[in-house]
């Protein structure tokens, strides 16, 4: 009688572990680990390149804003030609890599899409206007860097995932003391996209320095 119960509950449990699917714990960064969404690769993506390449890469390629302004006179594709990089067809906007030293006349720190307005020429008029977000709009510092190319990337979809990444990486960047801005001397690198010589120029910046 007890062989017999011994029987039966052995049977039992092997029946049981045949019900059980054995599951291997995949290793981090396996083929089998849990995929990554395309802004966790993009987010990745532009931890990887925005101090270490972008960065640098503005600083040493930017121009004096008005230099720009000066070429602007002539035409923006003679400008764009000159100073820019028009990574798509012709007929895209160009973008621009730009520094320069103004006088703050505005600042709306409100607003999520928050920006600073600068005075660079003396006048005291807004020549420029630095994006400090969170929201910053465009792809400008993803499209000025001929070292970021499309063809890279899988699709536009993941390519403007990028530019968003690197977008959230300028504004976390950013530094800005308290209170109110007015008359405070900015020092800035950055990057712009003008579709026509008489455009706004809004800059994303990669540096920003608040003078005492």
């Amino acid at each position: 009688m007890r062989a017999m119960t011994a029987i039966l509950g052995l049977l039992l449990a092997l029946t049981a572990l045949g019900a059980c699917k054995i599951v291997p714990n995949p290793e981090p960064g396996s083929e089998n680990a849990a995929a990554q969404t395309d802004e966790d690769r993009m987010a990745a993506k532009a931890g990887e390149i925005y101090a270490a390449r972008l960065v640098p890469y503005v600083s040493g390629k930017a121009i004096d804003l008005p230099v720009l302004t000066t070429a602007l006179q002539g035409g923006l594709d003679a400008a764009g030609k000159a100073h820019g990089v028009r990574p798509q067809a012709e007929g895209s906007a160009w973008n621009f890599l730009l520094k320069g030293q103004g006088t703050v006349v505005q600042a709306n720190r409100e607003s999520r899409a928050a920006t600073m307005d600068l005075d660079v020429t003396g006048d005291g008029q807004a020549d420029v206007t630095i994006q400090l977000g969170p929201v910053i709009r465009g792809t400008a510092l993803r499209d000025a860097a001929d070292f970021i190319v499309f063809t890279d990337y899988r699709d536009q979809i993941e390519f403007a995932k990028l530019a968003r990444a690197l977008n959230d990486r300028a504004h976390g960047a950013i530094a800005l003391p308290e209170g109110d801005l007015t008359g405070r001397t900015v020092r800035f690198e950055g990057a712009a996209t003008l579709r026509a010589a008489t455009d706004p120029v809004l800059i994303v910046p990669t540096l920003l320095e608040i003078q005492p």
